[in-house]
């Protein structure tokens, strides 16, 4: 079995890791409603609308 002679450097490491974490950032638009910042192709939280329709009922 293959073992490893030296310990991975914090920096080899980290540079590796940061590949995932780069992978897990996520689009921001504005709604065309409200013009509030929401993920795409998801109803809007402030407003309640998907597109031109009226998913949620948001309570003021």
């Amino acid at each position: 079995m293959a073992v490893p002679k030296q310990k991975p450097s914090k920096a080899r490491t980290r540079r590796r890791r940061a590949k995932f974490y780069a992978a897990i950032k996520v689009d921001v638009v504005k709604c065309p409603k409200c013009g509030e910042p929401k993920m795409p192709h998801r109803v809007c939280l402030n407003c309640g609308y998907y597109g031109n329709k009226q998913i949620l009922e948001i309570g003021e």
